[in-house]
């Protein structure tokens, strides 16, 4: 069959689904045997149907065709008999036995013997092999976990695992795209011409009057799609997708003699199905309003980078109920391609990396020896260190003979470990260096390893044993594993016959292993052991390769270069050793060794002809390139930072160019405001070295909930000026403090910022179409940052979207200019599912995608999820008891969500298999605030009980608790809504409780407390961090607000209700106060607050006076009238209601 045919199979099976055709689209899919559908499959199984599943399978494969094929029928066949014997249908499990298991007898006589004698027993766990055989449910959810492995690794499966991928509604696009042109080339075309077949080409009847009907308004063959045809265009077309076809080089099995019976190191992955979830971006892009109604371009222009985060790979979004085709929806505007900085090392650069958790830090590493730290964002080096043996006297001979002959050294790769507290140097003789980074830019010497005879020439980082240890390979033909912190050799491997040019390493279902590869080509890889290596393969040029894998661990790239210049980028199919695919594009010679990079899950990105070149993951073709305005060698190397958002480029003229997308542009400009408003700063400046302020994930999340959960790709790596408030660790003291004279001075003329009236700030109030509004408890801007959502105690969610005009040309959200309340043409609300109860004494949730095309909400009911255009319901889940009670998405995986429930527990949920994974228990009351920690792979937890719950993201299992403590003022246990918070360093955690503000760290040790006293007496309502982390906003009962330094937790700003509070609304009876208060995801100094009378207000500073207030003075180092942490001896359970 021919690749277009195939395709057309494709596209009649997504009709299909489509049209809800299931068992049709089943049966094409196992007759045409192009896509095996993991969903559909494992429903067959867990329901038992066993004749359909071996009808299914068949299309694909039969018993004998292979090792893998035979486990697969074997292990249904024995389920099938088991469950009979269970049953005791002992007639029936006579017929499996002689019909179905007869036939793997020829292959293990002794096997199918045993499984005779099963007959005999009474009950067949009394066999000690099945005596841990618990019921039909769990032994065919354990099976299905083997037969997917067994799948995944069976080369017949290869490719027809994924489905292609294409937009929605494909067929419909391509069909009216064909009567369009049919249309345009009529010789009498209607403005509304009336389609009634398919069978037979259109053509418009000649007019009856006699009289010609206009031409097309867009003109002849070359227009595109007329305009006053019948027949909208659908969307973007974009041209067919290649199918991948198995690599006719593909290799046998990675490792030697694979027994099938053993778990595959490949991790077991069930590919998406046929449910789609409705393809949005080009609906949102052009969003279809009636002529009649306002138009509210509610995803335009200002908002465009929002269509970029529909991604490849790993899915942005969300896909419920059964699997989904992924779309393969991105801009090439999402790649890091416009120079924005360009850095002058003075010497040529070997080696880059940028820091882990602060990601404008660039590590760099030269020919001459030398190391530099740069600060991407204020374009300075933060730190640089000449090379020098520290200890000669401890040096081998060989190292000292070689110093001796030729004192000439280079870098040959530089990196930070992954927590990015230690960075790593391999040279080019013998020498591996490793320093501890200091935040404020310092380098301490850690560890000098005479590692390696001759160059060293790869340097990484694992944990085999729980502890951080460094990876390194040399020029004599060794791998060896060493200690990070002491330098003692733990593991040396041999099996090379070669220089080691690099090194891999990585884990699998808890196996941890490292790839390797010589300079003759040789692929090797190890386990922790002394048994040597587990695979013996080459790579495609047989020359210098380097191996990395995706951010998600699951997919495995090399790129390397032979020794007559051909280059090799292809992605490797672990479980057989084969390679998966080869990506074309490379120069026919290649000058030098090309040096590549991943990101996202997504893109490559690799240096060749003097260009950077990029390759979509999913397709061999090149995507784009660029030449980064010249300047480049011939193979430029190059890093991307973690977030994919910058792009580091080596020059020709020993300098570093930085690259950036949309996000990276919009992070350093920020960064820049931040440096030049330091630069405002006091003239009595500390004199120490630059700090460097972690920035983090942009937050946008109404009240203290993960920062991560909803933006993981929108981390904001850190800025080095001298003029900010830098977060400090609690023990971390100044290195000179400042004269204490000066702060006296300081402190006699600040004063605190008190605004009561309202010309002292710029405040809006949301207009609103509803004459009794219930109370606002939950309110977030849209990531984009020109929307505001409110969810109302009454179920309900209002929307307001800020537009274009002649006073707001950039459709910014501001205090100066009033939104529209948006809702769609058809009227409807969106309303949550209430389950009969009282909606005003639920605790509703919510949580935003993180391109604002959907939010998922509950009130007490099912959780819903809404489309952020047409308000519609697209689904419903988890349906009381016990009722949702917070929502927080996983970092890495939006299918994973966390939701905190009604009865303390927490339910990690997958909606795309509609399945809870893990139950976690560790709370005593209904859960009140998630937050996710992807730097430290942790969820905290906070609940109505005060309590705090740290869990690992890995296993679920909890790592630690911590009730939080009452202030000196009150006694007795707290109780009541806690909420927390990661800042967006993600090490540190607001908490919130009606009685305080505090910071945690993640050990859970309060660093330090603030409790409701003086100018701000009520309890606290609702507690936020500002989205540059520099600030935390606090609402409170009374309706004042205070503004926070977000470090030390001094009061900076005190706002009266008077000042944002109509008098007409004060003068009523009734307290009216801010339930929630949300940070603006760009402009730190913007909050918008939802009113307890139902009300939204959007308040920020004076244009004159752009700030909150002034810093208060440190007094000599020290934080007045903050409480110290409570001692660990006095950790004891506490409980109050946040109100």
């Amino acid at each position: 069959m021919s690749s277009l045919s195939r395709e057309l199979v494709f596209l009649i099976l997504q009709f299909l689904d489509e049209e809800k055709f299931k068992e049709t689209v089943h049966k094409l899919e196992q007759e045409s045997g192009f896509y095996f559908n993991m969903k559909h499959f494992e429903d067959l199984v867990q329901g038992g149907e066993w004749d359909e599943v071996e009808r299914y399978l068949s299309g694909f494969t039969k018993v004998e065709d292979n090792r893998y094929s035979m486990k697969i029928f074997f292990e249904i066949r024995k389920q099938k008999y088991l469950e009979a014997l269970d049953r005791h249908d002992r007639a029936k499990a006579v017929e499996i036995l002689v019909k179905d298991l007869k036939v793997f007898a020829s292959f293990n006589e002794e096997l199918f013997k045993e499984i005779t004698q099963l007959l005999t027993l009474e009950n067949f766990r009394q066999n000690e092999q099945l005596s841990k055989y618990g019921d039909t449910k769990s032994a065919r959810n354990i099976m299905l976990l083997e037969l997917k492995k067994l799948i995944e690794a069976n080369p017949l499966f290869r490719d027809k695992l994924n489905f292609p991928p294409f937009k929605s509604s494909r067929l419909r696009t391509l069909i009216n795209q064909s009567l369009n042109w049919q249309h345009q080339l009529c010789k009498n075309p209607r403005p509304n011409p009336d389609i009634k077949t398919l069978f037979t080409d259109h053509s418009c009847a000649a007019p009856t009057n006699g009289a010609r009907a206009p031409p097309p308004a867009n003109g002849p063959l070359v227009g595109p799609i007329p305009k006053s045809a019948g027949f909208p265009p659908m969307g973007a077309h974009a041209p067919f997708q290649p199918v991948v076809s198995p690599s006719p080089n593909a290799m046998a099995g990675w490792m030697t003699n694979a027994n099938p019976s053993l778990p595959h190191a490949a991790v077991a992955q069930g590919p998406p199905g046929l449910v789609q979830a409705p393809n949005t971006a080009a609906f949102l892009k052009h969003p279809r309003t009636p002529t009649s109604a306002p138009v509210i371009d509610y995803q335009s222009a200002d908002s465009e980078h929002l269509m970029k985060r529909m991604r490849v790979g790993q899915p942005d979004e969300v896909s419920f109920s059964g699997a989904s085709h992924p779309a393969n929806i991105y801009t090439q505007e999402d790649l890091p391609k416009q120079g924005v900085r360009t850095l002058n090392q003075g010497s040529n650069v070997m080696s880059l990396d940028f820091h882990p958790v602060q990601q404008t830090i660039l590590l760099v590493g030269t020919n001459v020896g030398d190391i530099g730290i740069w600060e991407v964002g204020s374009r300075e080096r933060i730190a640089h260190k000449t090379f020098k043996v520290w200890d000669i006297g401890s040096c081998t001979l060989p190292l000292q003979a070689a110093l001796m002959k030729d004192a000439a050294i280079s870098v040959n790769r530089c990196l930070w470990s992954p927590d990015g507290t230690i960075l790593g140097v391999a040279f080019s003789k013998h020498i591996v260096q490793t320093y501890t980074f200091v935040p404020n830019g310092e380098l301490r010497q850690q560890a000098e390893i005479d590692a390696h005879i001759g160059g060293v020439n790869d340097i990484a980082f694992s944990h085999p044993n729980k502890t951080l240890s460094i990876i390194t390979c040399g020029d004599d033909k060794l791998i060896k594993v060493w200690d990070a912190q002491t330098g003692q050799k733990q593991y040396t491997f041999e099996g090379h016959e070669a220089p080691v040019f690099s090194v891999c390493p990585h884990y699998k279902e808890s196996i941890q292993f490292i790839f390797s590869t010589a300079i003759d080509g040789k692929i090797k890889a190890w386990l922790y052991d002394c048994l040597g290596s587990r695979v013996d393969y080459d790579a495609p040029g047989h020359w210098c390769t380097t191996m990395a894998y995706s951010a998600d661990g699951t997919r495995l790239f090399s790129c390397g270069t032979s020794k007559e210049g051909e280059s090799h980028l292809v992605e490797w199919n672990e479980t057989e050793g084969a390679i998966k695919r080869t990506y074309n594009g490379f120069r026919k010679r290649s000058l030098g060794v090309v040096q590549f990079d991943t990101t996202r899950n997504r893109f490559l990105a690799a240096g060749d002809e003097f260009l950077v070149k990029f390759w979509d993951m999913d397709n061999t073709n090149i995507l784009t390139t660029t030449e980064c305005d010249g300047g480049l060698p011939a193979s430029p190397r190059l890093r991307f930072n973690r977030e994919g958002s910058l792009l580091a480029v080596t020059t020709s003229e020993n300098g570093i160019k930085i690259l950036a997308n949309t996000d990276g542009q919009r992070l350093l400009r920020m960064l820049e405001s931040r440096a030049f408003e330091g630069s405002r700063g006091p003239p009595q400046q500390i004199n120490t070295k630059p700090s460097i302020v972690p920035l983090g994930s942009v937050s946008n999340v109404s009240s203290p909930i993960a920062v991560n959960t909803e933006r993981p790709d929108r981390m904001l790596p850190s800025v080095s000026t001298s003029g900010l408030q830098a977060p400090m660790d609690a023990s971390r003291t100044p290195d000179v403090k400042p004269r204490i004279t000066d702060d006296s001075e300081k402190i006699k003329t600040w004063k605190l910022a008190d605004i009561a009236d309202s010309g002292h700030l710029r405040a809006l109030h949301l207009q609103d179409t509803d004459t009794n509004p219930s109370k606002v408890v939950r309110l977030l801007y849209t990531n984009n940052g020109i929307a505001l959502l409110a969810l109302g105690s009454n179920a309900v969610h209002k929307l307001w979207k800020w537009q274009r005009s002649d006073r707001n040309p950039n459709g910014k959200s501001t205090a100066s200019v009033a939104p529209q309340l948006w809702q769609p043409a058809n009227g409807i609300l969106m309303t949550n599912d209430t389950n009969d109860g009282n909606p005003e004494e639920a605790t509703a949730c919510i949580a935003l995608s993180k391109n604002d095309s959907y939010v998922m909400s509950a009130s007490g009911g099912k959780v819903s999820l809404f489309n952020m255009m047409t308000f519609k319901v697209m689904t419903t889940f988890m349906a009381p008891p016990p009722a949702a009670t917070f929502l927080a998405f996983h970092p890495q995986d939006n299918n994973i969500i966390a939701i905190g429930m009604e009865d303390s527990t927490i339910q990690i949920y997958n909606v795309r298999i509609d399945d809870v994974k893990s139950k976690l228990k560790g709370h005593q009351k209904k859960i009140t605030g998630l937050a996710f920690s992807q730097s430290m792979n942790v969820l905290v937890s906070s609940g109505a009980d005060a309590q705090l719950c740290v869990w690992s993201i890995d296993g679920w299992e909890k790592k630690k608790s911590r009730y939080i403590q009452p202030p000196a003022n009150r006694s007795g246990a707290l109780v009541g809504d806690t909420r927390v918070q990661f800042h967006n360093d993600q090490t540190h955690l607001l908490v919130v409780h009606e009685s305080q503000l505090a910071i945690y760290d993640g050990n859970l040790e309060c660093l330090r407390s603030w409790s409701p006293r003086d100018a701000l007496p009520a309890p606290i309502s609702s507690a936020i961090y500002s989205c540059d982390g520099l600030l935390v906003y606090a609402t409170f009962c009374d309706g004042a607000i205070g503004v926070f330094e977000a470090e030390s937790l001094r009061l900076r700003c005190r706002i009266a209700p008077s000042a944002y509070i109509p008098p007409s609304i004060l003068s009523c009876a009734g307290r009216v106060y801010p339930m929630v208060v949300a940070a603006h995801p760009m402009e730190p100094n913007q909050i918008a607050l939802g009113m307890s009378d139902g009300k939204v207000h959007v308040v920020e500073p004076l244009d004159a006076d752009p700030k909150w207030g002034t810093a208060p003075p440190q007094d000599n180092g020290a934080h007045p009238a903050i409480s110290a942490a409570p001692s660990a001896a006095s950790n004891q359970a506490s409980d109050q209601p946040m109100r």
